[in-house]
């Protein structure tokens, strides 16, 4: 890999550009590659007692996965590993596999030769058959969105769900009975060891203005009675149409609604599915600044996920005040760049635009080993496998134009970009053990 120590990056078409520092391979000391793994493609190092699903740890100041079989695990995923659904699409994967069987059978060989041992949300596991690829699958049910869908009144936006005022229906009394209905759905993957665990909804519109946002609402909106009940009873005494609203009470009523949503989504996971990790609802944005959202979450789930935009290395010491506030693991379930030298406009999606697939790829390098240098990162998801097609109907807003993909709409790899990707994810442990300053046997203790 070449040895620029930064890369020329932009926030979109049109927008300037600008260097960005880079830290990759190159710039550490020479790491071997990690040893075989075991079943699961984590490491060959125990982590303590074997459940039989996955699990979290935190071991010598660091968190970890740790695999059915009780082997330390570090999940390397790509988000939206399917089919692309085009004409163009399809047709070229006939050519290419002979149909989606021939496909599930080249991607999954594609994935772990670069070192990925897992899959994102948005896959289709079905096809892909983790049992038998040796993929280490995620599920995403959407109980706020589907809810949404199933009430009435909700819209899509860019990469996620649109609510009236930006208030999810978590008042709602009808909510938590629709939870536990949906997640009878979960009882079908209980017993699958090759499922790591399951994410509740995708950027839900947590904010600091939530109490502002509910009582805005009509005085007949669940959310509205809600909110005014709670502030009513914070201050002992009715405050009136229009309150005054303080910073406190906006982080406290965020950190009610947050515990109100994850309590019942939560319970009605474990219901039906005691087995397998609960991993968040994938917060971005401004929610990544707000404590009390994680103190909320970490009370309910096992892994904090994060859709990780706007940051050109990984925030160290958000990090750490993510796992710090949760009291649990963090999980980057998003972060990409695209690339200029491709015919692709990419007008859509959040990620940062480079001038060609080296640069993708030093992103990925400078990206990943501040993850691993955390000691709070139990893994990442690339978003995602296949870029935009323009062709493809229906696709999201934030999904129309980009060059998101480790693969082009048609199937061809990007072999600079992967290869760039292997380095890294071939030396894990490697990397682990130096951020660490353990000597390689150290870590089996």
């Amino acid at each position: 890999m070449a040895q620029d120590t930064s890369v020329e990056v932009s926030r979109g078409p049109g927008k300037s550009w600008t260097r960005m520092p880079v830290r990759t391979l190159s710039m550490l000391p020479a790491l071997n590659l990690d040893p075989d793994s075991g079943r699961f493609g984590g490491t060959p190092v125990k982590g303590g007692v074997a459940t039989g699903f996955f699990r979290t740890t935190r071991k010598d100041g660091r968190w970890w996965l740790v695999d059915p079989e009780g082997f330390l695990f570090i999940h390397r995923g790509i988000a939206s590993v399917r089919p692309v659904a085009s004409t163009g699409a399809s047709e070229e994967m006939r050519k290419r596999y002979g149909g989606r069987t021939g496909w599930a059978e080249a991607t999954t060989r594609l994935l772990k030769d670069h070192g990925f041992n897992g899959l994102g949300a948005w896959s289709d596991d079905k096809i892909l058959q983790p049992a038998r690829s040796g993929l280490v699958y995620t599920t995403n049910w959407n109980f706020m969105s589907s809810y949404g869908k199933h009430r009435g009144g909700t819209w899509q936006k860019p990469g996620h769900t649109g609510y009236p005022g930006d208030c999810p229906f978590v008042f709602d009394p009808e909510f938590a009975s629709f939870c536990d209905e949906h997640a009878r759905q979960l009882a079908a993957t209980r017993d699958d060891p090759w499922l790591l665990g399951h994410f509740t909804d995708n950027e839900l519109p947590w904010s600091s203005k939530m109490l502002d946002n509910y009582l805005a609402l009509p005085a007949s909106d669940p959310g509205h009675g809600a909110a005014s009940r709670w502030l009513r009873e914070r201050r002992g005494r009715d405050s009136g149409p229009k309150p005054q609203l303080t910073q406190a009470e906006r982080s406290a009523f965020l950190e009610f609604t947050a515990e109100t949503y994850f309590s019942i989504v939560s319970t009605a996971i474990r219901r039906h599915d005691p087995n397998h990790l609960v991993l968040g609802s994938r917060f971005h944005g401004g929610a990544l600044r707000q404590p009390a959202l994680f103190r909320a979450a970490g009370r309910h789930i096992d892994v904090v996920s994060v859709n990780y935009y706007h940051a050109w290395q990984p925030d160290l010491k958000l990090l750490g005040g993510w796992a710090s506030d949760a009291g649990k693991p963090v999980i980057i379930t998003e972060w990409y760049a695209k690339a200029s030298d491709t015919p692709l406009a990419n007008t859509s999606g959040a990620g940062w635009l480079v001038r060609d697939q080296a640069a993708r790829g030093a992103f990925y390098q400078t990206f990943a080993l501040g993850l691993l240098e955390s000691r709070v990162c139990v893994g990442w998801h690339w978003f995602r496998y296949a870029d935009n097609d323009p062709d493809e109907r229906g696709a999201d807003p934030s999904n129309r134009d980009a060059n998101k993909g480790i693969v082009t709409s048609r199937y061809e790899p990007y072999r600079e970009l992967l290869g760039t990707m292997k380095e890294v994810n071939h030396r894990t442990l490697g990397l682990i053990r130096h951020f660490d300053g353990t000597k390689p046997e150290t870590i089996n203790r």
